[in-house]
């Protein structure tokens, strides 16, 4: 166990992460990644109606890009702090918030569970968070909704591009930026969930600077009808839209 300090709190809490109990709580990870497809099907229904999405479609890919705000600090903290969350999934709780006067979902957990990693131990760490963390959850919501699991995959990875540009444009990061980023694109830890580095294929071998702004994803997040949101930088929308001008 590590302590956490005043700046990384208030990294974890931009990202909607926090160290407390929810006042409206929604479910456990452990619940998400265990549960049936009726409770999972209700689970997102209670959301659609706390977040206004206007079907499940888009509710499924607005929890797991929630959820993504999460998975990205994981990596942040990595490279960032050597340090990762590693706790008990009947411990993490999703929970409705009021962000910028709409309701969304955000993250809660104990400050207990986060620990410092060896950087010896960095390709097992990445593999553990893909494998442990983030298949799990993706395969439960995938498994309801009628969107391809890359959906949710992308949703995941526009956050780890914009702190893998900011980590890399440290002095002090840059380095350790590099290795993780080249773990994470390697196909060696991404082998039981698919037969390639799904996030290599996703910047096509580009650096993440040089790919903020650009039309990145190959799916749409449906962001765009969330209420209070926008449509996301990287949407292949965006692309299909100029081309009919």
């Amino acid at each position: 166990m590590t302590k956490l300090t005043n700046e990384q709190l208030h990294y974890l809490n931009m990202y909607s992460v926090y160290i407390e109990k929810p006042k409206q709580p929604l479910c456990s990870l452990h619940d998400v990644t265990q549960c049936t497809d009726e409770k999972i099907t209700h689970l997102l229904a209670t959301i659609q109606q706390a977040s206004g999405c206007p079907n499940q479609t888009v509710t499924s890919s607005f929890f797991t890009r929630r959820y993504g705000l999460f998975i990205s600090m994981q990596f942040y903290f990595l490279t960032q702090y050597d340090e990762i969350w590693e706790g008990n999934f009947n411990d993490f709780y999703f929970g409705v918030v009021e962000e910028f006067g709409n309701q969304t979902i955000s993250m809660f957990t104990s400050r207990e569970y986060w620990r410092n990693v060896s950087r010896e131990t960095r390709e097992t760490t990445i593999r553990h968070i893909l494998h442990e963390q983030c298949a799990p959850f993706i395969q439960q919501i995938q498994r309801v909704s009628n969107l391809a699991a890359l959906t949710h995959w992308e949703n995941f990875f526009g956050y780890l591009l914009w702190h893998y540009h900011v980590l890399l444009e440290q002095e002090d990061t840059h380095a350790q930026a590099i290795v993780d980023l080249n773990i994470l694109q390697s196909d060696t830890v991404w082998e039981g969930i698919a037969d390639h580095s799904l996030f290599a294929s996703y910047t096509r071998g580009l650096l993440p600077s040089d790919l903020l702004n650009t039309t990145v994803r190959t799916t749409c997040c449906f962001s765009k009808d969330v209420p209070g949101l926008m449509q996301c930088g990287f949407c292949p929308l965006k692309k299909s839209k100029s081309k009919r001008k």
